[in-house]
């Protein structure tokens, strides 16, 4: 039989100092929400959701034109939902591979042609389904407003910052 050897060298690790080092790497960067991409895609969050909570409250369901609407809000909602928490807990530089400036300018200015044609549709729409001063007419119209003034920024120079 074999003798043991008199050195061995051993090493050892806790699993804590593992779980430790990913726990760290998920914290928020609260400078991101006060930077200027961060407002504005807070703006987009909020506005968004009022786009598509005043559509989602009406029969949108009984129109195509609302169903679009509903689509483009709901849909650019959830996507700058992803984006602004890829950005807030810096997992945008994990993923250094992929141009993030070309990304954000890639949807914000899809996001402002859907936008735009979801104006037209449900500006268009919004006399020929609701009667002049009921609720539904008011909800499809402030609908319309607000599609219109939530325009996603174009700046992406500080993107990487």
């Amino acid at each position: 039989m074999a003798e043991f050897p008199s050195k061995v060298s051993t090493r050892t690790s806790s699993p804590a100092q593992g779980a430790e080092a990913s726990v760290s790497a998920l914290r928020p960067d609260l400078g991101f929400v006060r930077s200027r991409l961060g407002a504005l895609m807070l703006l987009q969050l909020v506005l968004g959701l009022l786009v598509w909570a005043l559509i989602a409250d009406t029969p949108y369901h009984l129109y195509p034109a609302y169903g679009w609407v509903m689509f483009v809000a709901v849909f650019l909602w959830l996507v700058t939902i992803v984006l602004f928490i890829l950005y807030l807990f810096q997992l945008h530089m994990k993923l250094y591979m992929v141009p993030w400036p070309l990304v954000l300018m890639i949807f914000n200015i899809s996001a402002t042609v859907l936008y735009i044609t979801a104006f037209i549709a449900c500006s268009a729409a919004v006399d020929l389904t609701s009667l002049r001063g009921t609720r539904p007419y008011n909800q499809r119209a402030a609908a319309s407003v607000l599609v219109t003034s939530r325009r996603p920024q174009l700046d992406c120079r500080r993107c990487l910052l």
